[in-house]
């Protein structure tokens, strides 16, 4: 006879309900569109990303170490810097040109670079990686080819030979680089000093080689005055190879500007749309486990106190109470100093005082449900208690709970990325919160660094707007007496 007593699948029928007035209603409407556009985009985060994104590369130096330190991104010379030199990283794996000569074999890279800004480069690095060589080691060469027909040695290098003891063939610089920076104090000054004195008649000091061999390498002189010479400008890369299995797994160019990619960098010179990019779905999976746990918790916890009553009604309320009322910042930062920044145990803080405001909430309801004469026709059937829980009360209470569920998830967010500008997230984790505090710790607002504070913080509303968008759609549905009273309607 207690099969008589089923009702439909818990949470079906309200789960459903919940849609279509979403759908129905504007912020509902609005709601989803964010929603799914910050679903997709995490997706694809986690599809397109390295599993080791945060320790193999957000936290690795060395990653970064071609990108500028602290500089706005390319589109800020749109706006309020026309005169900025774009960051340009040039590699290559085939060399532009081979030669075979009696004695030995040449590789020769061809690098342009666009030069029309109004401000020259910061550096101008070379970099090479993977070198082998089965007998004598190559000699690598780099000359700047400048509009003007004029060329400047940059620097003549032998990659560093054989060691006692090993066999060839020989590699080097596999997972450090070869890097030359070009500096104006040494034989590439030198070779400029002599390009200055022939094309223009001009003498240069070893100390304005020095201080000023970027503008000196992409500029002339015009009436006297040191100009910026724009123009195609071409760093070719030579190297000179003993043997026909020799070679040269990466050759690269970098011309250091002011600014770079989409979102600019941070002090270590990292890609901060990278970092803002790995950071929604972390900020995703934090607002929904968090408030899906706490929801489940919560809500168990207040069906049972309801239904039960007594002595079980009773611990439950005390527990909520308890739990309610004692300040969360100072245990967090208790249990991080003994157990140390980890994401986990700040979810678990967060899951374990999140809900007794709702756990009280449902019991509240489920009171008035308890004599019901659903509920009675179903105890009258000889249906179980948990059954009549799952079946006769909780589809009542659902969409309340759906609503909470929505309603805790951007509460959340904020709450992680609270506590990681304090400094108790998790360091190994590029969270929006951890790349806001690592930019206020670093001074990016004083310095006016505001790529680096505005974004995330931005991000972090956006998120939080969808949510609470959503939690407004659904209000109409939680309390009826709502319906119609929005401005927003459809």
């Amino acid at each position: 006879m207690s099969g008589s007593a089923a009702g439909p699948p818990p949470g079906k029928r309200p789960l459903r309900k919940l849609i279509r007035g979403l759908r129905a209603s504007a912020p509902g409407r609005v709601g989803l569109v964010l929603l799914a556009f910050l679903v997709v985009t995490a997706v694809a985060v986690l599809i397109i990303y390295p599993r080791d994104f945060a320790s193999a590369y957000w936290s690795n130096p060395a990653h970064w170490a071609d990108n500028p330190r602290s500089v706005p991104p390319a589109w800020a010379r749109l706006v309020y810097r026309p005169g900025a030199l774009r960051h340009r990283i040039i590699s290559s794996t085939e060399p532009t040109e081979r030669e075979e000569t009696a004695r030995a074999h040449f590789s020769r890279w061809d690098f342009p670079v666009d030069y029309q800004a109004a401000e020259p480069p910061t550096s101008i690095v070379v970099t090479l990686r993977e070198v082998t060589f089965a007998a004598r080691p190559p000699i690598v060469t780099a000359t700047l080819v400048r509009p003007d027909g004029g060329e400047v040695r940059l620097f003549r290098e032998v990659i560093s030979g054989a060691r006692p003891g090993e066999s060839a063939p020989y590699v080097r610089h596999a997972e450090e680089p070869f890097r030359h920076v070009a500096r104006g104090d040494g034989a590439a000054g030198e070779s400029l000093a002599g390009h200055y004195e022939a094309a223009y008649g001009v003498a240069l000091d070893s100390a304005r080689l020095r201080d000023a061999f970027e503008a000196l390498a992409f500029g002339h002189v015009v009436e006297g005055d040191l100009e910026p010479l724009h123009g195609e400008y071409t760093l070719r890369l030579e190297a000179m190879l003993a043997g026909e299995e020799d070679a040269v797994t990466e050759a690269r160019l970098v011309v250091g500007g002011s600014v770079f990619g989409v979102m600019g960098t941070d002090a270590w010179g990292r890609d901060l749309a990278l970092g803002l990019l790995y950071g929604l779905p972390i900020a995703l999976a934090i607002g929904l486990a968090t408030s899906t746990v706490s929801t489940l918790l919560g809500t168990a916890l207040g069906l049972v106190s309801g239904y039960t009553g007594g002595r079980t009604d009773l611990v439950i309320q005390r527990a909520a109470d308890i739990v309610a009322n004692i300040p969360v910042l100072p245990l967090l930062i208790f249990l991080v100093f003994i157990g140390g920044s980890r994401l986990w145990l700040i979810l678990a803080v967060l899951v374990a005082f999140s809900w007794p405001g709702l756990t009280i909430m449902v019991r509240t309801m489920v009171l008035q449900l308890r004599h019901g004469p659903e509920v009675e026709a179903a105890v009258s059937l000889g249906a179980s208690r948990g059954r009549i829980i799952a079946y006769h009360v909780f589809p009542h209470t659902a969409s309340y709970v759906f609503a909470q569920l929505v309603f805790f998830a951007p509460s959340a967010v904020l709450a992680e990325a609270g506590l990681s500008f304090l400094g108790l997230g998790d360091p190994r984790i590029p969270t929006w919160g951890q790349i806001l505090e690592h930019g206020f710790r670093t001074g990016a607002v004083f310095l006016g660094y505001w790529w680096w504070v505005i974004p995330p913080g931005l991000l972090i509303v956006l998120t939080a707007v969808t949510f609470m968008l959503l939690a407004l759609g659904m209000e109409s549905i939680v309390d009826p007496r709502l319906k119609g009273a929005r401005m927003w309607r459809s």
